[in-house]
């Protein structure tokens, strides 16, 4: 067994997730996909498949337990992250990854066909021009922006009785935000010695009419 499948299977365990042997394959094989297009298009900082087993994959599957509903969108999702992590762990759920940089979106294209994922859709857009006519039950984001403008660039797409989860890297740089339920939650990722937070948002009506206004 290859030190990148020891290293994911290890961590899923710490997690508490199950994945089957697809699953997990699929996984690994997303990995050196955005190794293999690292080279040429530069879509992240982290080079190697296993360092990208802790900070990629285990990362965005760290926030499992939170995820809501059936529609979830992720915004600013540049090589597809946390998208195609969850998406695969979560086949019934339909997962939009949106980006303005053309030549990830391409490259998160390229990653759903070859790995077979179906409940997956991309827009290459930019968030606050993107307008699809429905509300999702949750958007999530991954080191996209500050959470004042995530809140203001995202309201129109969330269902009243949906969520915002934005993954943080540290809670020190969180602002209060009013007229927003903020449950601010630690979260631990197997292999990263490093603080990550998780930010949950129920917006309240008032911030919803504040976001349409923007």
């Amino acid at each position: 067994m290859d030190t990148c499948r020891t290293s994911l299977i290890a961590g899923l365990d710490d997690l508490g997730l199950t994945l089957d042997e697809t699953q997990i394959q699929q996984l690994l094989d997303f990995i050196s996909l955005l190794e293999k297009w690292n080279k040429a298009y530069n879509l992240t900082a982290i080079r190697k498949k296993d360092a990208m087993v802790s900070l990629h994959l285990l990362d965005s599957l760290a926030i499992v337990p939170f995820i809501e509903g059936k529609s979830v969108v992720d915004i600013g999702t540049g090589a597809g992250l946390p998208g195609i992590p969850l998406a695969i762990y979560f086949p019934d759920i339909h997962f939009t990854l949106l980006d303005s940089n053309a030549k990830k979106t391409r490259f998160v294209q390229q990653a759903l066909l070859e790995l077979k994922l179906k409940n997956v859709s991309v827009c290459h857009h930019r968030v606050e021009d993107y307008h699809p006519g429905h509300y999702f039950d949750a958007v999530i984001t991954r080191a996209f922006a500050s959470l004042t403008d995530i809140v203001a660039w995202t309201g129109h797409l969330i269902d009243q009785q949906g969520i915002l989860l934005a993954m943080k890297g540290q809670s020190s740089d969180i602002p209060e935000l009013e007229a927003a339920r903020t449950t601010l939650i630690p979260i631990n990722v197997p292999g990263i010695d490093a603080e990550r937070c998780l930010v949950k948002i129920q917006l309240t009506k008032e911030s919803e009419e504040r976001a349409w206004e923007k």
